[in-house]
Order: C-alpha cells, then sequence, then structure tokens
C-alpha cells in the first residue's frame, strides 16, 4: 500500500469539501496536496503532473491572496471576491493558451522523457492550469474544466496503477458536476 497516495487521498478530499463550499480554506489544502503529490507522480512518471504540483504550489498562494484581498479595490466592504461568470473576453485568449500550453508541454514530454502518456499528461496539465486561475477568480465555469480534467485523469491514474487516486479523481468528478450547480445557486 502506497501511504503517500494516500494521505494525499484524504487531502484531496478536504480540499474538494472546501472548494465545493467555496471556502477560502481550501487553499491550505492546496498547498499541502502538491506537496505530496510532487512525489506520488514523479515515481509514476508522470512528469506533466509532476510539474504542476510545483506550479499548484505557487497557484495555491496566489488564490488565497486573491480570496481574501476579494473585491476591496473596486470597493466591496466585506473584501468577499462574488462567485461570477467568466467574462467573455477570456475564452479566445484561454482557448489559445489552453493549445499552446498542451502542444510545448506534449513536445517536452516526448522528447525529454520516458513518458509513456504524453499527450494525456499534457491535456490534464494543461487544463489544470487554465482551471486553477479560473479558480482564483472564482469563475463559476472552472467546474466544468475541472470535470474535463478529473475524467481524463480518473482513466490515466487506472492505467499507470494509481488507484487511490483514481478513485480520488472519480470522486473529484461527481462533485464537480455538483460544485458547477452550488456555484451557481451561491451566485
Amino acid at each position: 500500500m502506497n501511504y503517500l497516495e494516500l494521505c494525499g487521498t484524504l487531502v484531496g478530499l478536504l480540499y474538494l469539501w472546501l472548494e465545493y463550499r467555496a471556502n477560502v480554506y481550501l487553499w491550505l489544502a492546496s498547498i499541502v496536496m502538491p506537496a505530496i503529490y510532487i512525489f506520488i507522480y514523479y515515481q509514476a512518471g508522470l512528469y506533466a503532473d509532476f510539474g504542476i504540483n510545483i506550479y499548484y504550489l505557487f497557484a495555491a498562494v496566489y488564490g488565497w491572496y486573491v480570496w481574501l484581498r476579494g473585491n476591496k479595490k473596486v470597493g466591496n466592504i466585506s473584501g468577499e471576491l462574488p462567485i461570477t461568470n467568466m467574462p467573455l473576453r477570456y475564452y479566445t485568449p484561454l482557448v489559445i493558451l489552453l493549445f499552446l500550453t498542451f502542444i510545448a508541454i506534449g513536445w517536452i514530454l516526448i522528447s525529454y522523457t520516458d513518458s509513456d502518456v504524453p499527450w494525456w499528461d499534457s491535456f490534464t496539465t494543461a487544463l489544470s492550469m487554465i482551471a486553477l486561475w479560473m479558480l482564483a477568480h472564482k469563475y463559476v465555469e472552472q467546474w466544468l474544466a475541472w470535470i474535463a480534467v478529473d475524467i481524463v485523469c480518473c482513466g490515466l491514474y487506472v492505467y499507470k496503477g494509481l488507484y487511490f487516486t483514481s478513485f480520488l479523481y472519480g470522486i473529484y468528478t461527481v462533485v464537480a458536476i455538483f460544485g458547477y450547480f452550488k456555484w451557481k445557486k451561491l451566485m
């Protein structure tokens, strides 16, 4: 039994529960979980997932700052960042960024690693980067991106023998569907 993977899964469940509730403390779990998964993904040869967890560490600090800062700059007294829809002007740049990141990571994995799943690893990594940025800004559409990531990750992690993690991402998929509707109500 891989106890490190089990520990990461438990922290991941806590993170998911906090995200579902739109609780700012999700960012604390978002610091601990990638610190654990850096080791797990490297051992499994999921190098893009390894790399994105380094990104997650820094992005968690950014997300925490944005959520705590809230809307103070636009006169929101409470400072709480509201849940909103992502502005339409962001869609085209994000799709272009997703495509370029996907291709770049895939090329790096093919050229410089022994990854046997470079395109799947690249896809989940690129889309996760976009989804985490969307989460940091409390855009409800972040859940839709996570649903796509979680479904692909379920199969990818079963293939790599990471059964606890695959189970976690199966739960993530279901909760992401409910989270989308919960956040729509909270808007």
